[in-house]
């Protein structure tokens, strides 16, 4: 088996790279961007803050191609855990190129009920929001290593 040791799927990953960050905390969301920014900074975070916006947002990038998200980012709590379960059950119910976009769910919750639940939605992982901003560039560095710089992402393609 040969290696390809070039990197153009590692810059495909990167090409117009979008992430959609669903979290209801505006405060949340101010120290995601920081961190994104500080170590993804080839990548355009998108942010909104309710299910119906995200799920506007998904529909109005069938139509735009190139605003199609990479990353979903999740919280479970919007600002209830039934908001968070719903929404990740509409997107993955949503037709192709939609119910292929990874979802990273983020929380407080610890509780194996949810993180089990989680998995058995369809979510491709799932991490437990840090407290401080250094462990926010902590997780965001192991985000850029894996779903960046180590996996290839699918090219999302519409089905006609």
């Amino acid at each position: 088996m040969k290696v390809n040791n070039d990197s153009s799927a590692r810059k495909a990953n990167f090409r117009r790279a979008k992430v959609l960050v669903i979290d209801d905390n505006k405060d949340h969301w101010v120290v995601i961007q920081k961190a994104m920014l500080t170590i993804l900074p080839e990548v355009t975070p998108v942010w909104v803050d309710t299910p119906e916006q995200a799920l506007a947002l998904l529909k109005e990038a069938s139509y735009q191609e190139w605003d199609m998200p990479k990353l979903i980012l999740l919280d479970l709590y919007l600002p209830e855990r039934n908001d968070g379960w719903q929404l990740l059950k509409q997107i993955k119910a949503m037709s192709s190129p939609f119910d292929h976009i990874p979802i990273v769910m983020l929380s407080s919750s610890e509780t194996n009920i949810d993180i089990t639940e989680a998995y058995t939605l369809g979510i491709s992982s799932y991490l437990v929001k840090p407290i401080d901003f250094k462990d926010w560039l902590t997780y965001f560095t192991e985000i850029r290593q894996y779903w960046w710089e180590t996996v290839t992402l699918p090219l999302l393609q519409y089905k006609l």
